[in-house]
């Protein structure tokens, strides 16, 4: 498979307006293949993405089948999946086969990944033997480990060849990576042993062994392992790429640092959306779709809304006593949330990044357990004097105080317990955290302040 890299001065154009978008649609709906194509020409393939993704449906599917238009390989890998799913089923068996054959190994299994399985296999057999074998290998391999990144276009020599040897034969072999930044050292079972920067190649005597001027590999990458220890490695060892092998310690791949900062944003933003209940969502998705997927979660939030209130309805007869419970008793609960919140995705934080471990643990818990305390003393006393001000009533200020307090603690607590419990339970921390600290705040604030002020003004 070839190796695609842009070529040549093009504009980079990161936004577009909304009249350039209504100009450019209007040259699609009159067919004027002339202008889109000049247009085009003249962007970054990101940016040519980045128009297509901004079109509306019926338009970009207008643009697809225009018979003088076709999607360059560099241009479909930068849309996001979302669109690729669109756009692929648009595309003949064939267009699809011809992007596949002009793409790196990566990139290629990218695409299949979100094809039917029978045109997938329809591709598969219209594919030469060796890129046939090589992608049916990479989607063998669970879909977030480092088989599914690499690519299998790498360049490696043995241990006791000279400079020279290497360099007669990086010029000879077609089938090489157009571009390389290091040579991989094996031995004669083809287990890599190290690596030489190509610049290095380039600058000593033709008679020198590349043994003699490799330097030994810090990391090798398993095909098996989790594409975030992939980046976690590169970040540790300031790695430019990294050879991955096989369970029999053989090189299959390579990986580059391009590659991991794909996967590190992605990584960041799943965290990010999962936090919020909204799961693997694009902008660019239907709204059933994402009504769909945004539907359990707030499912489950309403279910944790309903114990929070029924935890409310035990204190009925305390707050109509006392009204001003009623007004002073979302403080409580919200205050918890967002202490539980910024605790939660600390922790988070620490453990995709391998920071939280058994050694540090208890000196992690006892640090959020004093900032719970800090935190609730301060902003009991500023939230007591608020209080004390508006009802001018010291024991309702008292109340609110230590309800507070003891909310404060519980989030800082909760916050880290709560995802490492998971985390131990093999459920992904991101995902179920937020809903169980917010709903735990909520219950023990209500608790400790509507509990308290059962006690202290009804007896």
């Amino acid at each position: 498979m070839a190796s695609l890299k842009s070529t040549g001065s093009k504009k980079v154009n990161l936004d577009f307006n909304k009249e350039f978008i209504s100009t450019f649609s209007e040259k699609i709906e009159n067919g004027n293949i002339e202008f889109i194509n000049q247009t085009l020409n003249n962007l970054h393939e990101a940016d040519v993405a980045n128009l297509i993704e901004n079109l509306n449906t019926d338009t970009r599917i207008k643009l697809i089948e225009l018979e003088s238009f076709s999607i360059e390989p560099e241009i479909f890998i930068e849309l996001n999946e979302s669109i690729q799913s669109e756009v692929l089923q648009l595309l003949s068996i064939e267009s699809v086969i011809k992007i596949i054959k002009r793409l790196e190994s990566d990139d290629a299994i990218k695409i299949l990944e979100n094809l039917e399985k029978d045109n997938k296999e329809k591709i598969l057999e219209k594919l030469p033997p060796k890129d046939k074998f090589l992608l049916e290998e990479g989607l063998s391999y669970p879909e977030d480990s480092a088989a599914r990144i690499m690519q299998r276009e790498f360049t490696a020599v043995p241990s006791n060849w000279t400079v020279g040897q290497t360099i007669d034969y990086l010029r000879e072999n077609k089938d090489l990576p157009k571009e390389f930044l290091e040579i991989f050292i094996v031995d004669n079972d083809f287990k890599p042993i190290g690596t030489v920067p190509s610049s290095r190649v380039l600058r000593t005597p033709r008679e020198h062994k590349m043994n003699s001027i490799m330097s030994e590999m810090p990391v090798l990458i398993s095909a098996n392992m989790d594409q975030e220890e992939v980046g976690q490695a590169f970040e540790n060892y300031n790695l430019v790429s990294a050879g991955v092998v096989n369970k029999n310690n053989k090189l299959v791949g390579m990986i580059t640092a391009d590659d991991i900062v794909t996967v590190v944003q992605e990584e960041a933003e799943e965290d990010a959306l999962r936090l919020a209940g909204v799961g693997d969502e694009e902008i660019t998705d239907s709204v059933l779709k994402k009504t769909k997927r945004r539907f359990n979660w707030l499912l489950l939030n309403l279910f944790t809304a309903l114990l929070a209130t029924w935890v409310i309805s035990f204190f009925g007869a305390s707050i109509e006593q006392m009204v001003a419970l009623a007004f002073l008793m979302p403080i409580v609960a919200s205050m918890g949330g967002n202490a539980g919140m910024q605790t939660l995705a600390v922790t988070i934080r620490a453990i995709a990044k391998k920071e939280l471990s058994n050694s540090n643990f208890n000196r992690v818990v006892g640090k959020e357990f004093i900032i719970g305390v800090l935190n609730g003393i301060i902003f009991a006393i500023i939230t007591a004097v608020i209080v004390h001000l508006w009802f001018k009533d010291i024991n309702l200020s008292i109340l609110i105080g230590i309800s507070m307090i003891l909310n404060m603690i519980v989030a800082g607590l909760f916050g880290i317990l709560v995802p490492v419990s998971l985390k131990k339970m093999n459920i992904d921390p991101a995902l179920a955290s937020s809903v169980f600290v917010t709903t735990i705040t909520d219950v023990i604030g209500f608790l400790s302040f509507l509990g308290l002020g059962s006690y202290y003004f009804l007896n």
